[in-house]
């Protein structure tokens, strides 16, 4: 039903994908006292198995095997260590041991278990007239694709200038996501990385900081709105909260989170970039959410309506 635009998908994902980052490994293990000695390690090259040929520049394709592999080895150092990035790995590929350039262990956690969670995603954003134009044109955000002059122009209630204010306030950049490497279907592979792109767009449309207790609240929300595993298993961490901190979550944040995120629209059907100047209280009402309980947010300034 869609082929139209299907047919062109290969030559849009391939116009779009960021390839620096790209490498052919399964990541395994870690270890922090090695990461000095690494750092300027590059990997040593590897016989690629003539079965499994990238779909996309940085398309890292893996064996069933292997994506499980990096699935669990992903997870448990993402648990170990917080920190998104900055680990030096140990991988396997192959049948070849080599070390590597630091990993985004929640990125890999994230790719390597979706799994039929971004099919449903995409038919999803399939039945939106919305969603199937996101598809269609695969738009991306970073500061290359921002007008930032118009942004901050915008007037003080608009998404537009709640955006750029949460990115000041947060200290944030919009270029910080990692691109998608182990996902196979290039389509479902722009789903992913629509979902990091439009992360921070969540954060601002609630004015969540960047801490871990916020953090942990918006992945609730995300896990009840979108599905990602990822999402819930990041909640595994909250055993790093301190005690008051960690009943705040479960108590308040977790069910305010079940709660707006499964009346919610599902927020990758939002092409945000047609939205900018929108105000934010009238696009939450339409998004069907509302704001979490105190003491996660950024100020917010006071609007004032004009005679």
């Amino acid at each position: 039903m869609y082929s139209s635009y299907r047919r062109t998908l290969n030559h849009r994902w391939n116009s779009v994908i960021d390839t620096s980052q790209a490498r052919s490994f399964v990541a395994l293990a870690a270890s922090p006292r090695s990461s000095s000695h690494a750092t300027n390690r590059k990997s040593r090259s590897v016989h690629t198995n003539s079965r499994l040929q990238p779909a996309y520049p940085g398309h890292i394709p893996l064996t069933p095997f292997e994506n499980g592999v990096l699935a669990v080895g992903s997870a448990l150092m993402s648990l170990i260590d917080t920190r998104r990035a900055g680990k030096h790995l140990i991988i396997f590929y192959s049948g070849y041991i080599l070390l590597t350039s630091p990993l985004d262990m929640v990125a890999a956690c994230g790719e390597t278990t979706a799994g039929p969670t971004l099919v449903k995603l995409r038919d999803t954003m399939l039945e939106s007239p919305e969603g199937r134009r996101i598809l269609k044109e695969m738009p991306r955000i970073n500061s290359q694709t921002l007008d930032w002059q118009k942004l901050r122009s915008l007037p003080e209630n608009t998404f537009g200038r709640a955006y750029v204010r949460w990115l000041d306030a947060c200290k944030v950049t919009p270029d910080s996501r990692e691109p998608v490497h182990y996902i196979d279907d290039p389509e479902l592979a722009y789903v992913m990385q629509r979902y990091r792109e439009t992360h921070d767009l969540y954060h601002a449309l609630f004015g969540l900081k960047v801490s871990a207790l916020p953090e942990l609240a918006l992945k609730a929300f995300e896990f009840t709105n979108l599905g990602f595993p990822m999402t819930a298993l990041s909640l595994g961490a909250s055993i790093r909260l301190k005690s008051p901190q960690r009943a705040r979550l479960w108590g308040e944040f977790i069910p305010w989170a079940a709660r707006c995120g499964s009346h919610a629209r599902c927020l990758l059907t939002v092409y945000w970039e047609e939205r900018w100047g929108q105000d934010l209280d009238e696009m939450k009402k339409e998004f069907g959410v509302w704001d979490p309980p105190a003491g996660i947010t950024i100020p917010r300034p006071s609007r004032i309506d004009l005679p």
